[in-house]
């Protein structure tokens, strides 16, 4: 921090849930390896070539553990030619032959359409020639399986490009830039086993490496690294159902009354991500982003108890935190007390709050924008921020917190312009001083009486309980942790089972499974995240060799909504 300027943090959120099928299972779902080639490793790249740039990177263990585990898989297949456990590098490999069969042919088109049409399938004239060849559109989708050209007359030869294209099409900038890669682009089409080997090489190396870069980072001062609880779990809804009413008083609650046994895995969650932080990364996180922001005053304590240092939230729980705790005045009205590290009483966490507005333009509007215009825009909200707070601005800080991996399939190029211009902006710029929370919480902090239970999505929990459809997946998630309790109480498993069973529960107590359930959140994600839910409770309950409940063949949501951004990032506003 420097003297005169204004502090301002930037801190980017880096998870993905589980996606495998039970803890040793195939992966259901290719989003950690197709973000680590391409959102991870550009992150990485764009603070690499900006060393005067510092930032906070958070990420879920959760992540880091399948990000490792990916990288050993793709190691052994080139090395050995053992399949790995991802159906489409399989199939990008040649491991897997292409199906035959009409569905699956149209299941394998329908995936390599997931992206973003305009800024991943549109730069790629033969990309999107591969699409127009049968008539399935990016902007109609497969129309309910009906193609202009029959999929049975398809060779091999074009469902390999396609993949290969798709796969191509999700590398970031970075990697776009290395010759093979460079190779296969020019080349268009007709790739071979060497071209896909080459291809899945350059995707070994990267998903290898990413972690050693943000270590590297770490250590050389320019970042502060940070983490979020194990399985990225609600600790406020383990912790107590009675957490959401602060924020919700009259939404519907799920039937139990509670989460049973839920302080002991919130702590489960805080304690095991930090021995896999402290794995990867050689340290103990100083700070800990509860997931999506979600906090709590039994939350925080126990924070303390972990000797955490500092965690954040969102600009909603502030504003409900601050008229709890009587401060209704100017300075809450006007934000100006939203720049500062707050404390609960008797605790010695320091509470940051972000300011949505300035986390949103990044994460939702910016992205159409001229790169020059975005930065220069999000200056002046800085530096009119440091002239409204005039003489005290070096006593205070302005946290900026959002996800860093889903806004950029929206930016062209994978927001290479836009953040290449922000980066040399903020560690140029002679009235911003960039920082970090750990150093942050050394600023002067204001006591805060009382907290109002939420998270950064609107300042409530309404994301993940109190709708009829995430209430469903709560009672079906206590169902299962009864009958863990049940089992272990009966000592019918020995301690290694106990100790897999207890991992597959914290799967099971993962966030986002929650956060898809509701018609507002489009079909097929939905469907994909609520049959994966299902499958993970099903493996649990097999683990505890106890039967399932029949009810869990069901669906539990539909989905249906049109979802900004594909359903991955909500607006405060």
């Amino acid at each position: 921090m420097a003297h005169g300027r204004l502090n301002v943090v930037l801190c980017w959120h880096m998870h993905q849930p589980w996606y495998r099928n039970g803890l040793d299972g195939e992966y259901r779902l290719p989003w950690v390896y197709l973000h680590g080639i391409k959102d991870y490793s550009d992150m990485a790249m764009h603070l690499e070539q900006h060393p005067r740039m510092r930032c906070v990177v958070n990420f879920a263990p959760v992540l880091l553990e399948q990000i490792d585990d990916y990288a050993q898989q793709l190691t052994a297949f080139l090395q050995n030619g053992d399949p790995m456990r991802d159906r489409l590098l399989n199939l990008l490999a040649g491991v897997e032959p292409v199906p035959a069969e009409k569905a699956a042919r149209a299941e394998l088109i329908a995936e390599c359409q997931r992206c973003h049409a305009p800024t991943m399938v549109h730069p790629h004239p033969p990309f999107q020639r591969l699409f127009k060849i049968i008539g399935a559109t990016d902007e109609a989708g497969i129309g309910g399986q009906r193609f202009r050209y029959p999929l049975a007359y398809l060779s091999d030869q074009y469902f390999l490009d396609l993949l290969t294209w798709y796969h191509l099409a999700w590398l970031g900038q970075s990697l776009q830039k290395l010759p093979p890669i460079q190779r296969l682009l020019g080349q268009g089409g007709e790739f071979s086993a060497a071209d896909r080997h080459a291809l899945l090489e350059v995707i070994r190396d990267c998903l290898a490496g990413l972690i050693p870069r943000y270590r590297a980072l770490l250590e050389r001062g320019q970042i502060e690294l940070s983490m979020t609880p194990y399985m990225h779990p609600i600790m406020p809804l383990l912790n107590d159902f009675a957490n959401m009413r602060c924020a919700l008083p009259h939404a519907p609650a799920p039937a139990a009354p509670c989460y049973p046994g839920g302080e002991e895995r919130s702590c489960w969650h805080l304690l095991r991500g930090i021995e896999v932080f402290k794995r990867f990364f050689g340290v103990k996180p100083q700070g800990v982003w509860l997931s999506e922001g979600g906090i709590s005053e039994d939350a925080v304590r126990q924070l303390d108890e972990a000797g955490i240092r500092w965690t954040a939230s969102g600009e909603g729980v502030w504003r409900n935190s601050c008229h709890l705790s009587g401060y209704d005045g100017e300075d809450e009205h006007s934000k100006r007390s939203l720049f500062m590290p707050y404390q609960l009483p008797g605790s010695q966490v320091r509470l940051f709050f972000r300011d949505d507005g300035l986390s949103d333009l990044i994460g939702f509007k910016y992205s159409n924008w001229h790169a020059r215009d975005a930065v220069a825009d999000f200056i002046l909200h800085l530096e009119n921020i440091a002239v409204f707070l005039n003489h005290n601005a070096p006593n205070q800080v302005v946290p900026i917190i959002l996800d860093g991996e889903n806004a950029w399939e929206y930016y062209p190029n994978n927001g290479a312009y836009f953040l290449d211009a922000l980066y040399t902006a903020l560690s140029n710029s002679e009235h911003i001083c960039m920082t970090t929370f750990a150093e942050a919480s050394q600023l002067p902090s204001r006591p805060l009486p009382a907290l109002c239970a939420g998270s950064w999505v609107y300042g409530s929990f309404s994301t993940w309980i109190g709708a009829t459809d995430k209430n469903r997946g709560w009672d079906y998630l206590v169902d299962a942790k009864q009958a863990f309790d049940q089992a272990v109480a009966a000592g019918s498993l020995n301690p290694q089972q106990q100790e897999l069973a207890s991992r597959q529960l914290g799967i099971c107590e993962g966030s986002d499974w929650f956060w898809w359930f509701g018609d507002y959140n489009p079909a097929d994600s939905v469907r994909d995240f609520e049959r994966l839910y299902r499958q993970q409770l099903r493996k649990l309950y097999e683990m505890l060799a106890a039967p399932p409940p029949a009810y869990r063949t069901s669906p539990i949501s539909q989905g249906g909504g049109g979802a900004e951004n594909a359903g991955t990032m909500r607006r405060n506003t």
